[in-house]
């Protein structure tokens, strides 16, 4: 059974992550975690080790603002706005994408499954030179 302090842990130690820390994945994560994505599936410490690594390689910042949780048995639910900056995306300026985190804690109190929810057109297309006009028409249109 997961607990308060568990969850804290998580979130703590993804307040602090970046480019120097990702090899230490395994104090949050089990081996055999399942983390999925509107973008990627990935099994495996090593695959996700390897996902953030290439994720912080290209980003100038990334930070997450933990807002509401919920723990119940096993099960975790974390809102958050993550805030991040990309140099070829727009124009290098701070990006906040709002989301939400699904947790599975194993009997150790590391994750064992990772779902994230999020606008990935907020957080990536939008922010497209030409594909970021067309999504921004046409979220206009359905409004």
């Amino acid at each position: 059974m997961a607990t308060p302090e568990a969850l804290e842990a998580f979130c703590a130690f993804f307040r602090k992550l970046d480019s120097s820390c990702t090899h230490k994945l395994y104090q949050v994560y089990t081996d055999d975690i399942i983390f999925s994505d509107p973008l990627h599936f990935i099994e495996g410490r090593a695959g996700v080790e390897h996902y953030f690594s290439a994720m912080y390689a290209n980003v100038e910042q990334c930070q997450f603002t933990y807002h509401t949780q919920q723990l119940q048995d096993r099960q975790a639910f974390v809102t958050w706005t993550m805030t991040f900056r990309h140099p070829r995306l727009a124009g290098g300026k701070p990006i906040n994408v709002e989301g939400c985190s699904s947790l599975l804690f194993a009997d150790d109190g590391r994750v064992k499954k990772h779902r994230d929810y999020f606008d990935a057109g907020a957080m990536l297309y939008e922010h497209l030179p030409l594909m970021g006009r067309l999504i921004r028409w046409l979220k206009r249109r359905l409004a």
